[in-house]
């Protein structure tokens, strides 16, 4: 049995989830604001890296496409968010990336490897690029002013799109849709044999990981007050969700959560000191990760744990 199914049958995780929600909703009680606004960071790296886990780890398809349906989301915030309610325009932001992402799920995911990999890349440039010329050959000006909100406000919603994201998650991998998408990784044309609309599957998947990438661009814009395209769609964030999973370990649950959580703190530590060296030490944490923790940190403290669990069986 794969140990995706294994890991997430375990009953003491959504224990875990509750007792973790429960921390991060109490600590504004008790923690500085500066401590607030860097948990905020936190979790919305958490979010882009969970959101593109759901669909990139079981399936296999490598997509870099965060950045297109976060952008999105800040765009909608910066659009509409003078005109209309705060959580109509997060609703709003989360209904953009998954829109988005069903045309090009429709299009393209049809593609494999390198291929899919190139395309959605390229989606960040070509939407970044667009938005750039529009604003200045149609409008007349580069960036936008978005309306504020507290950073509490902020913080809260942020970690209330964390905790549906989880449950989605949690049950997608504990259903036949789970299943259907471990069977796509593992072998696609023998689950289109077996009746699993591939195409369909995998495009809602795809779109519904957008829809919390895109939600949490429209809250996240509200912390930076101005935006333009550079800032919306920076490829960084399509790049760095792969590899937060990657470190934490892609096949189970929480390795996202911890690996995206690692490296949310580590950047805030380097850029304020190492402004000019920070993604040299990235790039040798990364290499150091793929040679000698092929599994992520999850897996190797789960390797180590049965090797000391072992000797002490061998000891009694």
């Amino acid at each position: 049995m794969d140990i995706v199914r294994v890991i997430s049958k375990k009953p003491f995780e959504p224990g875990l989830l509750l007792l973790i929600l429960i921390l991060l909703a109490t600590s504004p009680l008790y923690v500085p604001e500066y401590t607030v606004v860097l948990l905020t960071s936190i979790i919305m790296y958490i979010i882009i890296t969970v959101s593109w886990t759901m669909f990139s780890g079981p399936t296999g398809y490598i997509s870099l496409a965060p950045a297109a349906f976060f952008g999105i989301g800040v765009y909608s915030s910066a659009l509409l968010g003078f005109v209309l309610p705060l959580p109509v325009v997060i609703g709003m932001g989360s209904l953009a990336g998954f829109c988005l992402a069903l045309i090009v799920g429709a299009l393209t995911l049809r593609l494999r490897g390198i291929y899919f990999v190139m395309f959605t890349l390229g989606l960040v440039e070509l939407l970044l690029h667009f938005i750039l010329w529009w604003e200045v050959n149609i409008t007349g000006t580069t960036g936008r002013v978005v309306p504020t909100v507290a950073n509490t406000t902020v913080y809260y919603i942020m970690l209330l799109i964390f905790a549906i994201l989880m449950l989605t998650t949690y049950f997608i991998r504990n259903s036949k849709f789970g299943l259907a998408l471990q069977s796509i990784g593992e072998f696609e044309e023998a689950a289109a044999h077996r009746g699993i609309n591939v195409n369909a599957l995998k495009t809602i998947i795809f779109a519904i990981s957008a829809l919390f990438m895109g939600a949490a661009g429209a809250i996240m814009a509200t912390r930076w007050t101005y935006i333009d395209p550079k800032i919306a769609f920076n490829p960084l964030l399509s790049f760095m969700p792969v590899l937060m999973a990657i470190f934490g370990g892609i096949r189970y649950l929480y390795g996202p959560i911890i690996g995206a959580a690692f490296f949310a703190y580590v950047e805030e530590f380097l850029i304020t000191r190492f402004p000019y060296h920070y993604m040299l030490i990235f790039g040798i944490i990364m290499v150091v990760a793929i040679l000698y923790m092929p599994d992520g940190l999850v897996g190797l403290i789960q390797k180590l744990w049965k090797r000391a669990s072992g000797e002490t069986d061998e000891g009694t």
